[in-house]
């Protein structure tokens, strides 16, 4: 939608305003810590012609790597890259308008693997907005590049508990005091970058809290053989459907807590479960969102 002129105030505009910048994410030492530091992440943003990932593929692929020092904070920013990939098919009008991308656009286009292979590879941590959603299709794509340790700056930074409201890019991104004018990879992975960036805390940045939440081990709990009478027990619990495996799953920290609250309320006699325990694997930052 476009933007009104700066005139005309909104219809229920109140006496207080709040004033926004355009994100300019400028490639080089950011002037904090050592541009040098050792370590190395890389935001990742994917645009894909649909939801399913069995049937639908890559159009866009954006990268940026940046360091950052012990303390997480972003010490200096790499170049930007982008790939566009001709689907071998139209894009649907709900796509070209999400994307801003056309047939045009992409026609004869592909993504340089070995070199997104390379830049992925060299990555201390691969961070994606949606991390769930963005792993699996890059590693699907560019199989060289499989294995790395990867974060999910949505779900692994507890923004609610910083004063955020919201978890959406754009949303957390103006609540930061920026707005990004297009919805595009590249400029969701600027997006993203910023927020790591910014600081949630006195001298403690965002990518702080991903770095020790993401190097943590986890467990993922899968309830086989619950009964469908427990569907909602398992949903008020925190556990989601995993359609494709057809299975209730839930990724834990506390493996013996969450053993003890599925034998009684879901593998006791009583509740007729057809397994008589859930399976178990443990997770890291290499496994996690893959």
């Amino acid at each position: 939608m476009p933007a009104a002129p700066a005139a005309v105030r909104p219809r229920f505009a109140g006496t207080e305003s709040r004033q926004l910048y355009r994100l300019d994410l400028k490639e080089g030492p950011t002037g904090l810590g050592d541009p040098d530091a050792p370590n190395i992440a890389v935001v990742v943003d994917v645009e894909t012609t649909g939801l399913d990932r069995k049937r639908d593929v890559i159009i866009e692929l954006a990268m940026r790597q940046f360091r950052y020092d012990d303390a997480a904070r972003v010490t200096n920013i790499g170049q930007s890259f982008t790939w566009l990939q001709d689907p071998g098919r139209p894009l649907t009008e709900e796509i070209m308008k999400l994307t801003g991308l056309d047939d045009d656009m992409l026609r004869g286009r592909s993504i340089d693997k070995e070199m997104a292979a390379r830049i992925l590879r060299r990555a201390d941590l691969i961070v994606a907005h949606n991390a769930s959603f963005d792993r699996p299709r890059v590693e699907d794509e560019i199989p060289d590049a499989a294995g790395g340790a990867w974060g999910c700056s949505c779900v692994e930074i507890p923004w609610r508990h910083f004063g955020f409201d919201g978890r959406s890019l754009g949303y957390l991104l103006s609540q930061a005091g920026y707005y990004n004018g297009a919805h595009r990879a590249a400029a969701d992975v600027d997006s993203t970058i910023a927020l790591l960036a910014h600081e949630v805390g006195p001298g403690r940045t965002a990518m702080a809290e991903m770095v020790a939440r993401s190097s943590q081990e986890s467990w993922m709990c899968r309830a086989v053989g619950t009964a469908y009478e427990r569907k909602d027990d398992l949903k008020a619990r925190g556990y989601r459907w995993d359609a494709e495996d057809r299975i209730w799953c839930r990724e834990v920290a506390d493996r013996d807590e969450e053993q003890a609250w599925l034998m009684m309320n879901v593998y006791s006699p009583w509740a007729r479960p057809t397994s008589a325990a859930p399976e178990w694997r443990k997770l890291t930052a290499r496994e996690r969102w893959a």
